[in-house]
């Protein structure tokens, strides 16, 4: 019987990934597909009520609209208004005066910045803006997608200044401290091998590495050593900012001495683009809107009390789901990532000379362009509110705690890659899965804060695959409908470092 309820709760999912990878259908169809077949298991296999069902996808399209799509739209707003106010080329020429060697921008971009955008904001920016940008200053496209999906697993933890840890700490009742300290630990290695990956993908092969190991190990190490002391000594709000802006300081100063030699198959031509130099001036006035993100981030986060809690009272709550235990969904009005990045945006872009009706245009074009994006989105989520409050989620996890017994630490990282998978939510899975991780590592008589980080890294690892972030990356690059291309590239990654953090996680119970 249990056997039974897993197959048919674990049949969206495999739809899911039969439809991206081996049908190759658009993200969009193969997605607005799996919704339908789980209301359908809900209703009939679940007996969901009609109202319970009609609820569910509602909160999911609301949750998927306000912050996800909202940040998502907000991010690439910001990146398509400085190509049209030319601030892109700028920067694109301000990074060719620190290397014009496509492996050394895709660590600084890809590495440095992708994690400090998730430590800002999260929410698929990391994945969108470097991705976007990386394409724009002549990287592959595809190549720069799948590079910054697979660097962004390990950074989930400590995402959206410190949310996800924040609420599993929440949920478990374990200390925030010791909580921070684990995650960081656990993920070591595989965060210690992200830039190496991404060096290898956007070079496309170990070769790519020839006259890279120092700059690549320096780019590592300047990451992991400042995350995991941030997170040891200070929480989880700033580690992953602290880290990526201590590695891009590193990187930058090391790229010209520890840089690679001139080797023409990855030099990229950016220096030609113009002979007028770049000064302080310009250079800030490019940045703005990034610089803007960063400062207002920052001043309206938990770090800085005031202005936080002032923000933080224009907000609506509101209760979707018509059955019981329905999560109250919270709409800040002001104080989320994405209307701060819109906010930084719109204030940058005036900086840079863009007239309103310019980037009214620009929003407008943003949205035609990216619409079966947010659709995508809008039935990924509502198909995981399904799956949760039907009680399938549930299915799929004690089915694996069952027949893994005590060997269940290989497997509590597994959950979480499900997890993320399903919602592409280092948060959602959390909430989902944050209990049963506990309880099941107390009843086994196993250290309950590291088998609840595994599921966070678990988490981190599925959101590679997730169609939420597949979507994503392929909008950034204009290539929406390549999202089964996209999985195909990628799923061998999230293979790789499931297989590991299974490894690590077990290894953890003999030492920890």
């Amino acid at each position: 019987m249990m056997f039974l309820k897993f197959v048919l709760a674990i049949l969206p999912i495999v739809w899911l990934i039969a439809a991206l990878s081996g049908l190759k259908m658009a993200g969009h169809k193969a997605c607005a597909i799996t919704l339908a077949i789980t209301v359908l298991l809900g209703m009939f296999y679940k007996k969901m009520s009609a109202a319970c069902a009609a609820t569910a996808v509602l909160e999911g399209v609301l949750n998927a609209l306000w912050p996800i799509c909202l940040v998502i739209i907000a991010a690439l707003f910001t990146y398509n208004l400085t190509l049209m106010t030319g601030a892109m080329d700028k920067i694109k020429k301000m990074l060719g005066n620190v290397s014009c060697d496509s492996r050394v921008l895709a660590l600084i971009i890809g590495w440095g910045f992708g994690n400090f955008m998730e430590g800002m904001a999260g929410f698929g920016t990391a994945v969108a803006i470097p991705a976007s940008m990386l394409a724009g200053i002549g990287l592959n496209p595809m190549s720069a997608v799948v590079g910054c999906l697979v660097v962004n697993s390990t950074p989930t933890a400590f995402g959206s200044v410190g949310v996800p840890t924040v609420t599993l700490s929440s949920i478990t009742g374990i200390d925030i401290l010791p909580l921070c300290t684990d995650i960081a630990l656990i993920q070591m290695l595989l965060t210690a091998l992200s830039p190496f990956f991404i060096v290898c993908i956007c070079g496309k092969g170990l070769k790519s590495l020839k006259g890279m190991i120092p700059m690549t190990l320096i780019a590592s190490l300047s990451f992991v050593i400042p995350q995991y002391l941030t997170a040891h000594f200070i929480g989880a709000e700033l580690p992953n900012i602290i880290g990526a802006i201590v590695s891009m300081i590193c990187m930058i100063a090391a790229a010209g001495k520890l840089g690679p030699k001139k080797d023409p198959e990855y030099e990229i031509e950016i220096r030609q683009e113009s002979d007028e130099k770049i000064t302080f001036k310009d250079g800030v006035i490019a940045w703005s809107p990034f610089i803007l993100i960063f400062v207002l981030l920052m001043a309206v986060s938990d770090l800085c009390p005031p202005i936080h809690d002032f923000l933080a009272q224009f907000k609506s709550q509101v209760i979707v789901y018509a059955g019981e235990g329905g999560s109250t969904l919270t709409f800040s009005w002001i104080n989320t990532p994405g209307v701060i990045i819109f906010i930084a945006a719109i204030i940058g872009g005036l900086i840079q000379k863009a007239k309103i009706s310019q980037m009214l245009t620009i929003l407008i074009d943003t949205l035609k362009a990216y619409w079966k994006t947010v659709l995508t989105i809008c039935c990924v989520m509502s198909t995981a509110k399904i799956l949760g409050y039907s009680g399938m989620i549930s299915d799929i996890a004690q089915f694996l705690v069952v027949i893994t017994g005590a060997a269940y630490p290989i497997i509590s990282p597994l959950i979480g890659v499900v997890g993320g998978f399903v919602t592409g939510s280092g948060t959602s899975t959390c909430v989902l899965f944050g209990g049963l991780q506990k309880e099941t590592a107390l009843s086994l008589g196993l250290d309950s804060t590291w088998i609840a980080s595994a599921n966070i890294m678990g988490a981190g690892i599925g959101k590679m695959i997730c169609p939420q972030s597949i979507a994503i990356g392929a909008g950034a690059i204009n290539a929406v409908g390549s999202e089964s291309v996209i999985l195909g590239k990628v799923f061998k990654y999230c293979l790789f470092y499931t297989v590991i953090a299974g490894i690590i996680c077990m290894a953890g119970t003999y030492f920890i």
